[in-house]
């Protein structure tokens, strides 16, 4: 493999260790054992997974095995990154049916026939407790506090169970049993990973390169894309829904859009920042929802948008609440409708000037009256009702 072939596998990658272990394997005609792991704990997938999932199919493209762990066991206790809190506990079904809808969607990235799909209960669950506490053996609780989210919630008072600290070695046992050559993650998962490296040095092997991702800025601009943020676009969005998202990005997180999740290189961003910032946004979100809901909804997507935005005209269908008397709290009305996830999700759009009835805002409080039947209901830029 040529130097060309390796800037591509290195691009794009914030945090790294072992890079020239790879170079040296790769030289001397080896195929890489790549692991990438997830825990099932939420049903949905974000545009934040895909990051790692290209750079998971570019090795795939290349030839190497690559492995997609589900941590099926590991759910069960919760990977405490970037946590100031104790995940909760998932049900065994639960943990099933996250599993299944996950591999669902990283096909959407990755090629399945590429793609060998393990859980780490296949030796987890095999593991008795004078084996674990071998395994214990291994770290220090010093070494475990040099963790920045662990250091805060100890510094802090916050409880910290014991079971969490062993999180980090159960990922890096994952790497020892899977002989990963090279292991991909974000950038919060450096820590983690880096214990795979030492315990397979200390078993006597190379230890797995680590190759750090950076982290998908959120909706919002500012803090990582996460559900708990609101602020995300999940692969299983539809493809309006997942347009009208893209569209509400502010434009200086555009580039790393297109770069992250797109490939672009900076000439190519350069150039697309030249243009007229919703002419680039349009772009963006049709290359997206090309991806996941294919070409013609990409275009279909972007003319429903400017039909409805750029001159102010109205979705061609729009979706009916029977308003059977009035007044009517406009959060109980929504929430019927079953798009939305809470009224509490509700609530906070109203207080963000989201809703509008009749092209007018309606002022948090306001209820809807006789006079409003007939109109149309709007939550933000994505959601029209028409009130019968």
């Amino acid at each position: 493999m040529g130097d060309s072939s390796l800037e591509v596998l290195f691009a794009g990658v914030q945090e790294s260790a072992g890079r020239e272990d790879i170079r040296r394997k790769l030289l001397n005609g080896k195929t890489l054992t790549i692991k990438l792991g997830v825990d099932p704990t939420r049903p949905d997938l974000t545009l934040g997974h895909m990051v790692v999932f290209r750079k998971m199919r570019q090795f795939q493209d290349m030839g190497h095995r690559t492995v997609f762990l589900i941590g099926d066991f590991t759910t069960t206790i919760g990977d405490p990154s970037g946590r100031s809190e104790t995940r909760p506990v998932l049900t065994a079904e639960q943990i099933r049916q996250n599993s299944q809808t996950y591999l669902d969607q990283a096909f959407k990235i990755l090629d399945p026939a590429k793609t060998e799909v393990r859980r780490n209960g296949e030796w987890f669950r095999e593991m008795s407790f004078a084996d674990a506490l071998l395994l214990a053996r291994e770290m220090t609780v010093a070494q475990l506090l040099e963790r920045d989210d662990f250091a805060k919630r100890y510094g802090a008072g916050t409880p910290i169970p014991l079971v969490e600290f062993l999180y980090p070695l159960l990922q890096g046992y994952d790497s020892l049993m899977l002989d990963a050559d090279v292991e991909l993650g974000g950038s919060d998962q450096l820590f983690n990973m880096q214990v795979g490296r030492t315990l397979q040095k200390s078993r006597g092997g190379s230890g797995q390169a680590v190759l750090c991702m950076p982290l998908l800025v959120g909706l919002d601009g500012v803090r990582k894309m996460s559900k708990s943020y609101d602020n995300y676009v999940a692969f299983n969005d539809s493809a309006t829904d997942m347009f009208g998202k893209i569209m509400s990005l502010p434009d200086d997180a555009m580039g790393a859009y297109f770069r992250l999740l797109l490939g672009y290189d900076s000439g190519e961003i350069a150039a697309l920042e030249a243009l007229h910032p919703m002419e680039a946004k349009k772009r963006l979100a049709g290359e997206i929802v090309k991806i996941f809901h294919g070409a013609e909804s990409a275009v279909a997507e972007r003319r429903r948008f400017e039909n409805v935005f750029s001159d102010h005209g109205l979705p061609e269908e729009l979706d009916t609440i029977a308003l059977r008397s009035a007044p009517a709290d406009p959060v109980e009305l929504l929430f019927a409708s079953g798009k939305f996830p809470s009224k509490k999700e509700i609530r906070r759009l109203w207080e963000q000037g989201a809703l509008r009835i009749g092209g007018r805002r309606l002022e948090p409080g306001q209820k809807i009256e006789e006079k409003d039947r007939g109109s149309v209901l709007q939550v933000g830029r994505r959601e029209f009702f028409r009130l019968a």
